[in-house]
């Protein structure tokens, strides 16, 4: 059976919170994007890529989705999964969970390889193409969440 990548465990700290009492929304985007940054290295892209190849992936487009307020101290897991990729692109889906099993809020990102002498969007080369090949493998079993590929828009 297929699974997500499962996050290291992230707790809320008293800096991420708004004057609501709740974890201000643009934390969400940090829990996310930490999540993302452990599962790209199985993607072959990250940090180390990015300072051995002179090569990076940028975020061109992000949605979020905010299901159920985080408060201080609360403790978090993002599972993400790779939804698709082409050429020069990629897709990846992320789900904040609560370590007490329910869902903070959801995410999705479009992300480009970068060139960084341009900068400019350039095709994967083939070991990372091979490794987001494998990542897909693992997670083929898993469906299309309900949420993916959602558009900000008014009902009627």
């Amino acid at each position: 059976m297929s699974s997500p990548h499962l996050s290291s465990t992230m707790q809320v700290v008293p800096d991420w919170l708004d004057y609501n009492g709740h974890m201000n929304m643009a934390y969400y985007n940090v829990l996310i994007d930490r999540a993302g940054d452990e599962m790209y290295s199985l993607m072959g892209l990250g940090e180390a890529y990015a300072k051995t190849r002179a090569h990076t992936s940028y975020t061109a487009e992000f949605h979020i989705c905010y299901v159920r307020e985080l408060h201080l101290g609360d403790r978090v897991q993002v599972q993400s999964q790779l939804l698709e990729f082409d050429a020069k692109r990629f897709i990846t889906w992320h789900e904040v969970w609560h370590v007490d099993g329910w869902l903070a809020a959801t995410g999705e990102a479009l992300g480009l390889h970068i060139d960084m002498s341009g900068p400019r969007v350039v095709p994967f080369p083939d070991d990372v193409r091979a490794k987001m090949l494998a990542l897909k493998a693992t997670q083929a079993d898993l469906p299309r969440p309900d949420r993916a590929g959602r558009a900000i828009a008014l009902p009627g």
